[in-house]
Protein backbone atom coordinates (compact mmCIF):
# COMPACT_ATOMS: atom_id res chain seq x y z
CA UNK A 1 0.00 0.00 0.00
CA UNK A 2 1.23 3.81 -0.98
CA UNK A 3 2.81 5.53 2.21
CA UNK A 4 1.77 8.84 2.19
CA UNK A 5 4.50 11.27 3.82
CA UNK A 6 4.09 13.36 7.28
CA UNK A 7 1.72 16.00 7.40
CA UNK A 8 0.15 14.71 3.66
CA UNK A 9 -3.56 16.32 4.16
CA UNK A 10 -6.50 14.62 3.67
CA UNK A 11 -9.64 17.46 3.12
CA UNK A 12 -12.36 18.88 0.86
CA UNK A 13 -13.10 21.83 -0.84
CA UNK A 14 -15.34 24.08 -0.91
CA UNK A 15 -16.25 27.92 -3.36
CA UNK A 16 -18.21 30.44 -0.80
CA UNK A 17 -20.65 30.96 -3.97
CA UNK A 18 -21.84 27.01 -4.15
CA UNK A 19 -22.58 27.18 -0.64
CA UNK A 20 -22.80 29.41 1.65
CA UNK A 21 -26.27 30.92 -0.44
CA UNK A 22 -27.66 35.07 -0.32
CA UNK A 23 -24.24 36.34 -2.15
CA UNK A 24 -26.36 39.03 -3.69
CA UNK A 25 -23.81 41.32 -3.78
CA UNK A 26 -21.64 38.86 -6.25
CA UNK A 27 -21.42 39.02 -9.90
CA UNK A 28 -22.28 35.06 -10.45
CA UNK A 29 -25.23 36.30 -8.39
CA UNK A 30 -26.18 39.03 -11.08
CA UNK A 31 -25.14 36.31 -13.68
CA UNK A 32 -27.55 33.89 -12.02
CA UNK A 33 -30.34 36.16 -13.37
CA UNK A 34 -29.00 37.10 -17.27
CA UNK A 35 -27.70 33.44 -18.20
CA UNK A 36 -30.20 31.05 -19.39
CA UNK A 37 -30.38 28.06 -18.05
CA UNK A 38 -28.20 28.86 -15.16
CA UNK A 39 -30.15 28.13 -11.48
CA UNK A 40 -30.51 30.61 -8.69
CA UNK A 41 -28.36 30.03 -6.13
CA UNK A 42 -30.97 31.16 -3.88
CA UNK A 43 -30.06 30.12 -0.20
CA UNK A 44 -27.56 27.44 -1.29
CA UNK A 45 -26.98 25.19 1.58
CA UNK A 46 -27.38 27.94 4.09
CA UNK A 47 -23.16 26.83 4.89
CA UNK A 48 -22.89 30.77 5.97
CA UNK A 49 -25.14 29.92 8.99
CA UNK A 50 -24.35 26.21 8.94
CA UNK A 51 -20.71 25.99 9.11
CA UNK A 52 -20.49 24.56 12.35
CA UNK A 53 -22.41 21.22 11.07
CA UNK A 54 -20.19 20.99 7.87
CA UNK A 55 -16.89 21.40 9.90
CA UNK A 56 -18.17 18.62 11.93
CA UNK A 57 -19.19 16.40 9.31
CA UNK A 58 -16.03 16.89 7.58
CA UNK A 59 -14.07 16.05 11.02
CA UNK A 60 -16.35 13.20 11.74
CA UNK A 61 -15.45 11.44 8.00
CA UNK A 62 -11.94 11.52 9.15
CA UNK A 63 -10.48 14.17 7.09
CA UNK A 64 -8.41 17.09 8.65
CA UNK A 65 -8.29 19.70 5.91
CA UNK A 66 -11.09 21.69 4.99
CA UNK A 67 -10.44 24.33 1.94
CA UNK A 68 -12.84 27.41 1.77
CA UNK A 69 -12.98 30.31 0.23
CA UNK A 70 -13.30 34.21 1.61
CA UNK A 71 -16.61 35.92 -0.58
CA UNK A 72 -15.19 39.40 -1.69
CA UNK A 73 -18.33 40.63 -2.41
CA UNK A 74 -19.63 40.75 1.30
CA UNK A 75 -16.11 41.80 2.92
CA UNK A 76 -15.91 44.68 0.16
CA UNK A 77 -19.93 45.17 -0.61
CA UNK A 78 -19.08 48.61 -2.29
CA UNK A 79 -15.41 49.26 -2.76
CA UNK A 80 -13.21 50.95 -0.31
CA UNK A 81 -15.90 50.01 2.37
CA UNK A 82 -14.70 46.67 4.60
CA UNK A 83 -17.07 44.93 6.79
CA UNK A 84 -16.04 44.19 10.20
CA UNK A 85 -18.37 41.81 10.94
CA UNK A 86 -18.01 39.90 7.75
CA UNK A 87 -14.43 39.65 8.10
CA UNK A 88 -15.48 38.28 11.72
CA UNK A 89 -17.40 35.64 10.52
CA UNK A 90 -14.93 34.13 8.46
CA UNK A 91 -12.17 34.50 11.74
CA UNK A 92 -14.78 32.51 13.50
CA UNK A 93 -14.91 29.83 10.69
CA UNK A 94 -11.35 29.45 10.90
CA UNK A 95 -11.51 29.16 14.83
CA UNK A 96 -14.04 26.55 14.80
CA UNK A 97 -11.72 24.46 11.92
CA UNK A 98 -8.62 24.72 14.67
CA UNK A 99 -11.10 23.64 17.44
CA UNK A 100 -12.29 20.40 15.62
CA UNK A 101 -8.66 19.88 15.10
CA UNK A 102 -9.06 20.64 11.18
CA UNK A 103 -6.45 22.24 9.13
CA UNK A 104 -8.13 25.85 7.80
CA UNK A 105 -7.16 26.16 4.03
CA UNK A 106 -8.03 29.35 2.74
CA UNK A 107 -8.41 31.08 -0.69
CA UNK A 108 -8.79 34.57 -1.27
CA UNK A 109 -10.97 34.72 -4.22
CA UNK A 110 -12.82 31.75 -6.22
CA UNK A 111 -14.39 32.76 -9.57
CA UNK A 112 -16.58 35.33 -7.79
CA UNK A 113 -16.19 38.94 -7.66
CA UNK A 114 -17.75 42.16 -6.06
CA UNK A 115 -20.21 43.58 -8.36
CA UNK A 116 -19.13 46.58 -8.29
CA UNK A 117 -15.37 45.16 -9.21
CA UNK A 118 -17.03 42.98 -12.16
CA UNK A 119 -19.12 45.94 -13.27
CA UNK A 120 -16.48 48.50 -13.85
CA UNK A 121 -14.02 46.45 -15.98
CA UNK A 122 -13.30 43.39 -13.63
CA UNK A 123 -10.23 41.62 -14.53
CA UNK A 124 -9.35 43.85 -17.22
CA UNK A 125 -9.40 46.71 -15.52
CA UNK A 126 -6.48 48.84 -14.77
CA UNK A 127 -8.03 49.20 -11.38
CA UNK A 128 -8.05 45.26 -10.70
CA UNK A 129 -4.37 44.54 -9.21
CA UNK A 130 -4.77 47.37 -6.74
CA UNK A 131 -8.47 46.72 -6.28
CA UNK A 132 -7.54 42.78 -5.08
CA UNK A 133 -4.35 43.35 -3.41
CA UNK A 134 -6.56 45.79 -1.12
CA UNK A 135 -8.99 43.57 -0.56
CA UNK A 136 -6.24 40.95 0.12
CA UNK A 137 -4.64 43.18 2.71
CA UNK A 138 -7.65 43.39 4.54
CA UNK A 139 -7.81 39.38 4.32
CA UNK A 140 -4.69 38.86 6.27
CA UNK A 141 -6.01 40.52 9.15
CA UNK A 142 -8.09 37.26 10.23
CA UNK A 143 -5.58 35.12 9.08
CA UNK A 144 -3.65 33.91 12.42
CA UNK A 145 -2.49 30.44 12.89
CA UNK A 146 -3.76 30.07 9.41
CA UNK A 147 -0.76 27.80 7.72
CA UNK A 148 -2.27 27.58 3.82
CA UNK A 149 -3.61 30.11 1.90
CA UNK A 150 -4.56 29.84 -2.67
CA UNK A 151 -4.50 33.67 -3.33
CA UNK A 152 -7.05 32.53 -6.20
CA UNK A 153 -8.56 29.43 -7.54
CA UNK A 154 -8.21 28.46 -11.07
CA UNK A 155 -6.94 31.00 -12.49
CA UNK A 156 -6.38 29.26 -15.70
CA UNK A 157 -10.32 28.65 -16.34
CA UNK A 158 -10.74 32.45 -15.11
CA UNK A 159 -9.07 33.66 -18.02
CA UNK A 160 -10.75 30.92 -20.15
CA UNK A 161 -14.10 32.47 -19.18
CA UNK A 162 -13.56 35.59 -19.85
CA UNK A 163 -12.40 35.06 -23.28
CA UNK A 164 -14.83 32.92 -23.91
CA UNK A 165 -17.85 35.77 -22.65
CA UNK A 166 -15.61 38.40 -24.46
CA UNK A 167 -15.60 36.62 -27.78
CA UNK A 168 -19.48 35.79 -27.65
CA UNK A 169 -20.38 39.31 -26.57
CA UNK A 170 -18.13 40.30 -29.75
CA UNK A 171 -20.59 38.15 -31.76
CA UNK A 172 -23.67 39.45 -30.49
CA UNK A 173 -24.10 36.04 -28.42
CA UNK A 174 -24.12 34.98 -24.90
CA UNK A 175 -21.43 32.88 -23.62
CA UNK A 176 -23.08 29.06 -21.69
CA UNK A 177 -21.58 28.29 -18.52
CA UNK A 178 -19.83 24.49 -19.02
CA UNK A 179 -21.70 23.73 -15.93
CA UNK A 180 -24.92 24.56 -17.06
CA UNK A 181 -26.63 21.28 -18.51
CA UNK A 182 -27.58 20.74 -21.88
CA UNK A 183 -31.20 21.20 -22.90
CA UNK A 184 -30.78 17.91 -25.34
CA UNK A 185 -33.00 15.24 -24.76
CA UNK A 186 -30.61 12.18 -24.85
CA UNK A 187 -26.54 12.32 -24.09
CA UNK A 188 -26.13 11.29 -27.81
CA UNK A 189 -28.03 13.99 -29.18
CA UNK A 190 -26.00 16.34 -31.79
CA UNK A 191 -26.33 19.38 -30.36
CA UNK A 192 -25.42 18.54 -26.82
CA UNK A 193 -22.25 16.91 -28.55
CA UNK A 194 -21.53 19.94 -30.13
CA UNK A 195 -21.72 22.08 -27.17
CA UNK A 196 -19.62 19.30 -25.10
CA UNK A 197 -16.54 19.54 -28.19
CA UNK A 198 -16.94 23.76 -27.60
CA UNK A 199 -16.94 23.27 -23.76
CA UNK A 200 -13.90 21.02 -24.10
CA UNK A 201 -11.85 23.01 -26.25
CA UNK A 202 -12.49 26.71 -24.79
CA UNK A 203 -9.76 26.32 -21.79
CA UNK A 204 -7.09 26.02 -24.86
CA UNK A 205 -8.27 29.47 -26.28
CA UNK A 206 -7.86 31.13 -23.00
CA UNK A 207 -6.27 34.46 -24.10
CA UNK A 208 -2.48 34.74 -22.91
CA UNK A 209 -2.88 38.54 -21.95
CA UNK A 210 -5.10 37.70 -19.12
CA UNK A 211 -3.30 35.40 -18.28
CA UNK A 212 -0.37 37.02 -18.03
CA UNK A 213 -1.97 39.87 -16.21
CA UNK A 214 -3.77 36.50 -13.27
CA UNK A 215 0.19 35.79 -12.80
CA UNK A 216 1.02 39.41 -12.07
CA UNK A 217 -1.54 39.82 -9.76
CA UNK A 218 -1.11 36.41 -8.10
CA UNK A 219 2.78 37.37 -7.08
CA UNK A 220 1.65 40.60 -5.85
CA UNK A 221 -1.30 39.13 -3.49
CA UNK A 222 1.20 36.24 -2.61
CA UNK A 223 4.05 39.02 -1.00
CA UNK A 224 1.13 40.91 0.91
CA UNK A 225 0.34 36.89 2.50
CA UNK A 226 4.08 36.18 2.98
CA UNK A 227 4.81 39.80 4.40
CA UNK A 228 1.80 39.85 6.69
CA UNK A 229 1.69 36.21 7.77
CA UNK A 230 3.29 32.80 8.62
CA UNK A 231 1.32 30.71 5.77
Amino acid sequence: MTNFPTGFLWGAATAGHQIEGNNVNSDWWERELTMPGMEPSGDAVDSYHRYREDIDLLADAGLDTYRFSLEWSRIEPVEGQFSRAELAHYRRVIDYCLSRGVTPFVTLQHFTTPRWFANDGGWTSPKAKDRFLSFVTQATTILDGVEWVATMNEPNMQAAIMTAMRRMAAQGGQWQSPTVEADAAGSDAPAEKDEKKQHGSFLQDADPEIGRAFVEIHHAAREIVRARTNA
